[in-house]
């Protein structure tokens, strides 16, 4: 008997081993929108992630900007007078300070002027010379004082007639003991000779379009940029912006805005705001084309993300974070702003977790499968 009762316990105790065999191990339970990789997965490979953390970003979509001179460093040099170009102007590219000579012209207008200036002096001093004798002869009773008054009155014609011709040679900075009919043209403002438009045997005009010469001091450039009338609040004066050229792949250099127009173009719906650009190096040159990036001030930070973290399902966004090394969660993201390859971040997303940055199709796809075979289970 006690044989047989031991044979069946043994005999139980292997049915319940072999039902317990039988039955599946039960998956692990995961949330909705969950996904748990298993620790041996080759998918993990695919997987990479950052933590996230605040920075400064930017406030809008970058702008298309112009290079261009400093006009405050910057002069048009025309001619005031007519004449041909009897010498080789100066050459582009000189480097020039004011007073410099930028070219002689033979001028029959400063011929006049000057002949103008002698005739003038002859009349002053011979007109001088008569109020003296008659001053003479008043004196001795000879005269009468109305013909003292009228060389007075001559005499004070002829100093104001050789005035006026002094004034024009002044202003033309030409000599007074100048006879021959030449007038050099001379630079006002130290710079470079970025323009020349004049050549030897030239006929020059004072109303001729083009200016014979411009002359910019390099070093300081200008910006233009057109902003949209949506962004007009996110520029301010003193704003520090990031421009871009294609020349320079890569290289960022720092402009200040320095004036923000206060006309909108009602065609296009902007304002041209104008920024200050150092070109200590002198690789930036007038003219060229750039891309300006308007940043937040640096006590404005936000949280920032590659576009490769965003999947977008119906009117949503999402991203995934990692809460370990197999296990992801699926979060809605606000973007306030999205960029060509970044997103600044309005909310859904706090400082410290781990962003999946490549990976998150990957990670949807399976959670869809995921899911899919819990609902058949």
């Amino acid at each position: 008997m006690k044989y047989l009762v031991l044979l069946l316990i043994s005999i139980l105790l292997t049915a319940c081993s072999d039902r317990e065999q039988a039955v599946p191990k039960a998956k692990p339970l995961v949330a909705p929108g969950e996904v748990v990789l298993a620790a041996d997965s080759p998918k993990k490979a695919y997987v990479k992630t950052q933590t996230l953390a605040l920075s400064q970003h930017a406030l809008m979509e970058p702008v298309a900007g112009k290079i261009t001179y400093n006009e405050s460093l910057t002069t048009r040099v025309s001619s005031p007078v007519a004449g041909r170009v009897i010498e080789t102007p100066i050459a582009l590219g000189t480097q020039v300070k004011p007073a410099d000579k930028l070219l002689v012209l033979d001028s029959p207008e400063v011929a006049d002027i000057e002949a103008d200036f002698a005739k003038a002096q002859a009349d002053h001093t011979l007109a001088e010379h008569a109020y003296q004798r008659q001053q003479e002869l008043f004196v001795g009773k000879a005269i009468s004082r109305k013909e003292l008054e009228q060389a007075q009155d001559e005499l004070s014609r002829a100093r104001s007639e050789l005035q006026r011709t002094q004034d024009r040679l002044k202003n033309l900075h030409i000599s007074g003991h100048q006879t021959d009919g030449r007038y050099e043209l001379h630079a006002n403002l130290a710079g470079v000779v970025l323009e020349r438009h004049a050549n030897p045997g030239m006929e020059v005009r004072p109303e001729l379009e083009q200016p014979l010469f411009v002359i910019s001091d390099i070093k300081t450039l200008t910006v233009l940029m057109q902003v949209f009338e949506v962004d007009i609040g996110k520029i301010r004066l003193g704003q520090k912006l990031s421009i871009q050229v294609p020349a320079y792949p890569g290289k960022s250099f720092i402009a200040t805005v320095t004036y923000i127009g206060q006309v909108l173009d009602e065609t296009t719906r902007t304002i041209q705001a104008r920024c200050e650009l150092p070109n200590s190096e002198g690789l930036l040159l007038p003219g060229m084309y750039a891309t300006i990036q308007v940043e937040s001030a640096p006590e404005d930070q936000a949280i920032v993300i590659p576009l490769t973290a965003v999947f977008t399902e119906g009117d949503n966004d999402y991203v995934f974070v990692a809460l370990d090394d197999h296990h992801f969660k699926q979060k809605p993201v606000q973007i306030a702003l999205r960029l060509k390859d970044r997103a600044i971040v309005a909310g859904g997303l706090a400082v410290g977790e781990q962003l999946v940055t490549e990976g998150a199709l990957m990670l949807r796809a399976e959670e869809e499968v995921e899911t899919a075979s819990d609902h058949h289970d």
